[in-house]
């Protein structure tokens, strides 16, 4: 019965994506991150449902006559650039058999996560795209949340399966992530039913980051809570929520949970910390040999007895495993080099600035208050992914990626809201034709957002 919903779901929304290309953008985010065929045991399971609508939507860019425009600006020459060196680096991958499925897997989710940036104009497909992230990331929070209440929080908290937030700490990391746009729905929404369920998914995804026993989250989510007070509205509102909540979640959590943390500060002793350092070692050792990195999936053996033999050794006379980068840092690095990590940066900068001038560029008035609540709740979400991330693999994750779109898509909208506020202010009215008159008489050109 379940996989008969999932095929009546999303099969039936490919007329509809033909019809309008963002509602296929909305269900790609959907299937990235929900995975609700992941949740059946039968050929919904293993069905290509990504592939059809990929191919639905590109078609809907092609006939659909709804508006379509590429903007960005320096944000999105970064990013290009960053996915072109991808592309280079697998040219060279030591490697290239092995490194072609997640290249590939990987240049699908660039296309439609910077396809976001040229359909998704305007405040209603923007506010549809955090719904559907807040509301697929969700369904994992609460299902977490109810699972840690059931077994007491004996157990880690587990992502769906075959997917980039499979592993518990991933997990964790993606819902710090969605915090922050859980509040932005909480700020901005009129139907009390709707801030009453965000401040329950805020509190649920708080449980199951802490039932994930992730170290990394842990100090991600400090690092996000202090951000999220500081940049919401209602600060002693907030801080009193935060107060009452984060010591009963804690209080809930058994004595072994806090075994785990404590060796964050004995990590020298630590078998799994003291392997992802060795990893780290052995990405400095590939990048500092060669120009382009590994190439995808590079973190193998073969490729530790080559680049870091010492390393090598002391993996075989202990647990015999090599570990994978364990960070979103040196998995850039080694991987794909200094300028696949200098890219990587850079884009994460440029994203932080583009977000700063949309809030200084909405602040001031109350219709474009929404563009400066979800610009300042996504910087939130970055915090996370730049902590976090430091002990993950998940360079290739969409969220990310779908927040430098976003933070291009509010620095547009504030921009053209500002422009069209100077536009009033000096009494010209843009008509549909694209031109201003002014008292009647003169055709004046307003000027257009930069984008």
């Amino acid at each position: 019965m379940r996989d008969v919903l999932i095929f009546g779901v999303l099969l039936g929304s490919l007329p509809f994506i033909l019809m309008r290309p963002w509602l296929g953008i909305i269900m790609w985010a959907l299937i990235s991150y929900m995975n609700p065929h992941r949740l059946t045991w039968g050929a919904a399971y293993t069905f290509p449902f990504a592939q059809y609508i990929g191919i639905a939507t590109l078609a809907s860019l092609l006939i659909s006559r709804d508006p379509k425009k590429i903007i960005g600006g320096g944000v999105a020459v970064l990013w290009l650039l960053l996915v072109a060196w991808w592309s280079v680096t697998y040219a060279f991958a030591l490697d290239r058999e092995a490194a072609g499925p997640l290249w590939e897997q990987t240049l699908k989710v660039q296309l439609f996560a910077f396809l976001t940036v040229v359909v998704l104009q305007g405040r209603f497909k923007i506010d549809a795209l955090v719904y559907t992230i807040v509301i697929s990331l969700g369904f994992y929070a609460a299902r977490g949340a109810i699972f840690a209440l059931l077994s007491g929080a004996q157990y880690r908290v587990w992502g769906p399966a075959d997917s980039y937030i499979e592993d518990n700490n991933a997990l964790a990391v993606a819902l710090l992530m969605t915090v922050p746009l859980m509040r932005y729905l909480q700020l901005t929404s009129k139907a009390k039913w709707i801030r009453w369920g965000m401040a329950a998914g805020m509190a649920g995804a708080g449980l199951s980051v802490l039932a994930s026993q992730s170290r990394g989250a842990l100090l991600a989510g400090s690092g996000m809570l202090l951000l999220l007070w500081l940049k919401s509205r209602h600060k002693l509102g907030l801080a009193f929520a935060i107060a009452v909540c984060v010591p009963m979640l804690l209080a809930f959590m058994p004595e072994k949970w806090y075994d785990r943390m404590h060796t964050i500060q004995t990590y020298e002793q630590d078998r799994s910390a003291l392997g992802r350092i060795s990893a780290w070692k052995f990405a400095v050792n590939m990048a500092n040999e060669r120009f382009a990195g590994g190439g995808f999936l590079a973190f193998n053996q073969a490729n530790y007895e080559r680049f870091a033999p010492d390393v090598a050794t002391q993996v075989r006379a202990t647990d015999g495993r090599y570990q994978g980068a364990h960070s979103i840092y040196f998995q850039l690095l080694g991987e794909h080099g200094y300028v696949g990590l200098g890219l990587f940066l850079l884009l994460g900068i440029a994203t932080w600035r583009a977000l700063t001038q949309a809030v200084r560029l909405s602040r001031d008035r109350e219709e474009t208050f929404w563009i400066r609540d979800l610009a300042s709740m996504l910087q939130v979400s970055l915090v996370p992914y730049a902590i976090g991330g430091a002990f993950l693999n998940l360079a290739y994750f969409d969220l990310p990626y779908h927040i430098v779109a976003l933070a291009i898509l509010l620095r547009y909208e504030a921009r053209k809201a500002s422009a069209e506020a100077r536009a009033k202010r000096v009494g010209i009215a843009p008509p549909a034709g694209g031109r201003a008159v002014e008292g009647g008489s003169t055709d004046l050109p307003v000027a257009a957002p930069r984008p």
